[in-house]
């Protein structure tokens, strides 16, 4: 591939699939999510090889999240999932784009501009964790 793939991951999907007490701090919850997808920019995902331009949509208690290097925070102005369908619809035709979701609905509204989804597992882990990264 010559352009860099853009991987989208929907926080609050992804840090809402594990029953964990995350919704005692959104904030934290989206944090420890953003450092865990540190090493995905570089290794990439399956089907997207790395380096690849990763983007952590945060939403409501999680906007405050910085971005570090490899993970640009997007901090979306109302609905994570409207933010999202921006991006993926607003990236150049040609470059592929793989959003980290499982919300059906949001899967098909971005499915409608071309990108590939993968279910909250496939980033669950850290990067190079072989455990439980099939999506």
């Amino acid at each position: 591939m010559g352009t860099t793939s853009l991987v989208i991951v929907d926080a609050a999907n992804v840090v809402g699939s594990v029953p964990d007490g995350w919704w005692r701090d959104r904030h934290g919850a989206a944090e420890r999510l953003r450092d865990r997808l540190v090493g995905y920019a570089e290794a990439g995902l399956p089907g997207f090889p790395g380096p690849v331009e990763l983007v952590l949509v945060v939403e409501g208690a999680a906007r405050g999240v910085a971005p570090v290097a490899g993970v640009r925070v997007d901090a979306a102005p109302g609905s994570g999932d409207d933010r999202i369908v921006e991006l993926a619809a607003g990236r150049a035709p040609d470059r592929p784009c793989l959003v980290v979701t499982a919300d059906r609905e949001l899967r098909r509204r971005v499915e409608a501009h071309g990108a590939r989804c993968v279910g909250p597992r496939a980033v669950r882990h850290p990067a190079g964790d072989a455990a439980d990264a099939d999506g």
